[in-house]
């Protein structure tokens, strides 16, 4: 059985049927990932020889992007998961790749914080020598999976190396001087727990640190920024694709009692449907690319990773804007299904790198500037 047929069951009788009370409650969707995790999806990426599946990048997407069709809190919180199992995968100790393989540790990024806002890149955070350990502070701003994680991949400014970029710790969610502040009550992906996580006095061991000291800032472009991209792509590929479907269904089945017509007989209504499709595939097709040429090594796959999330991001906004068009009063009504999916794209495109910071880096990148 591959690995989309063990999912599929899952989505539909699990993660769907929740998608709804997950949004409204703003409930983290713990039912979902313990499904997840007892049928191997959450080991998706870990080698086979710590017991996960073995599979790449382009699988992942494919899940991801599967689970936000219909519920994108969930799928962001895996989309996160496998961004910080990916670099736990390469820098990590094998226990925790082992954990993550079983399907018993959830993971996720803790980068962005109240300083940098959507630079994650450069974080203020420090970590401090102590004998043989090293103390971190910090105040995340941003955690998916916050205080429901079981580690956190956390950035630092570099504790020993003054020319570095930043230094990236694995952090135990449960360690003393963690704390989340308030919960996250927010606009959309309202059960992805994404609330802040202040960290004070936090001492970890040298074994923490995930690369070498200051070399944050290469892993984070380098390792962690190609398979981020392309996990919140596929999300808003989702939440694009989520949208199409529930709207062709309500434009097909609902009816002028005057004329007999469906909606989908007006032309107009067609022509907007036919526009979402478009950038929908346009989407997919430019992840789908993206992956290859990370694939085959082409010279042009970074300018493909800085394009791809605000590509899937935009026609996320784009295609749920049609939706609620194109369904009318219907499309307000939470049972419809996309006025969920419409606040849930939202949050692509405000989330670091922005759409607009990514612009900005596609320019320097053809114009053969620095990305910073």
């Amino acid at each position: 059985m591959s690995y989309l047929e063990v999912l599929e069951p899952l989505v539909s009788t699990v993660i769907a049927p929740e998608a709804s009370q997950t949004d409204q409650l703003g409930r983290f969707p713990r039912a979902a990932l313990d499904a997840l995790g007892e049928a191997g999806l959450l080991g998706l990426i870990s080698a086979e020889a710590v017991g996960g599946m073995g599979l790449g990048l382009a699988q992942a997407c494919l899940v991801v992007e599967r689970i936000a069709r219909d519920c994108p809190s969930t799928a962001m919180v895996v989309t996160m998961h496998y961004a910080g199992a990916a670099l736990i995968e390469k820098y990590g100790p094998d226990e925790i790749r082992r954990a993550i393989a079983r399907g018993e540790h959830l993971t996720t990024l803790a980068w962005s914080e109240t300083g940098t806002r959507s630079h994650f890149w450069a974080p203020v955070g420090t970590a401090e020598p102590d004998g043989d350990d090293f103390v971190l502070s910090g105040n995340k701003s941003m955690v998916t999976s916050a205080d429901q994680a079981d580690s956190y991949v956390w950035s630092s400014r570099p504790a020993r190396v003054p020319e570095g970029a930043s230094t990236l710790w694995l952090v135990d969610s449960r360690a003393q001087g963690l704390a989340c502040p308030h919960a996250f009550d927010g606009l959309g992906l309202r059960g992805n727990a994404s609330a802040p996580i202040r960290g004070e006095g936090v001492r970890v061991p040298a074994s923490a640190m995930l690369g070498a000291d200051g070399a944050g800032g290469d892993i984070m472009n380098g390792d962690a920024l190609p398979v981020f991209a392309n996990l919140v792509a596929s999300t808003s590929i989702g939440i694009a694709d989520g949208a199409l479907r529930r709207s062709i269904q309500h434009i097909t089945a609902s009816r002028f009692a005057e004329t007999n017509s469906a909606l989908c007989d007006l032309p107009t209504i067609r022509a907007y449907l036919a526009r979402a499709q478009i950038r929908t595939d346009q989407a997919r097709t430019l992840r789908d690319d993206t992956l290859a040429a990370m694939a085959a090594g082409r010279p042009d796959a970074m300018l493909r990773v800085l394009e791809v999330k605000a590509a899937a991001a935009e026609a996320a906004l784009d295609v749920t804007d049609t939706a609620m068009r194109i369904c009318g009063g219907a499309a307000f009504r939470k049972e419809v299904g996309i006025e969920r999916l419409f606040r849930d794209a939202r949050a692509a495109s405000i989330m670091g790198p922005t759409s607009d910071v990514l612009y900005d880096f596609i320019g320097r990148a053809l114009c053969g500037l620095p990305l910073a």
